[in-house]
């Protein structure tokens, strides 16, 4: 008698779902850590409308980055939607904003043009607050050229060295003498040997980059 009554238990449980719910606990298991793979640095580039890679992963320090001519900055001031805009600056380093016409910009960090901002509307309102932030960087570019796998130019937005420039266009194509790699700056011509500093030697080579300067693959 027991054992036919825990037979028609055992045929009842599929019907309630429960023989099903507990099948798709076992086999839906979550898995915990998995690791996410890592982008290539030179997808962190991302073109702008002229065509020019700005780098999506770099951060802007509003302390010491330093506008120039070209630049794309969005300003607002906190409840006067009229005055949030944005604005290239000039080649002669100025914008133009409502109520406080022109203003100058280049040469100014990101924080010191928001104070600028916020004390020329002081005529106008009571303590306005202004936020100012880079959303394309166009006045401070290096570029490079030869057998690299994506030449061209690039922000030039944090600190960044000769080591990290060649990152960022791709690697190498396979004719490439990686051992003299040349920097052309203004009237300098500095020598690079990438050998050299990937395998630890002359890291004094791996200088910081500066804008217009022009890395050479040969």
């Amino acid at each position: 008698m027991r054992i036919a009554i825990v037979s028609a238990l055992l045929a009842i449980l599929p019907c309630l779902g429960l023989g099903a719910d507990q099948t798709q606990r076992n086999s839906v298991a979550p898995v915990v850590g998995a690791a996410t793979p890592i982008s290539d640095p030179a997808q962190l580039a991302k073109p702008n409308a002229q065509g020019e890679k700005i780098l999506g992963g770099s951060p802007i320090d509003s302390n010491t980055y330093i506008v120039g001519a070209e630049d794309v900055l969005s300003i607002s001031v906190w409840h006067e939607p009229e005055l949030t805009k944005q604005v290239v600056v000039r080649p002669d380093g100025k914008i133009t904003l409502p109520l406080v016409n022109e203003l100058p910009a280049a040469g100014l960090t990101v924080e010191q043009l928001s104070e600028a901002i916020a004390q020329a509307l002081l005529k106008y309102m009571n303590a306005p607050e202004v936020n100012v932030s880079v959303q394309q960087v166009n006045s401070k570019k290096y570029y490079i050229q030869g057998e690299v796998l994506k030449p061209g130019s690039y922000a030039l937005v944090v600190p960044t060295t000769i080591m990290e420039g060649l990152a960022n266009a791709g690697g190498f194509k396979d004719f490439a003498n990686t051992k003299r790699i040349a920097i052309l700056r203004g009237a300098e011509r500095l020598k690079f040997n990438y050998k050299e500093v990937r395998s630890g030697k002359r890291l004094e080579q791996n200088i910081l980059l500066q804008p217009g300067d022009q890395i050479i693959v040969p």
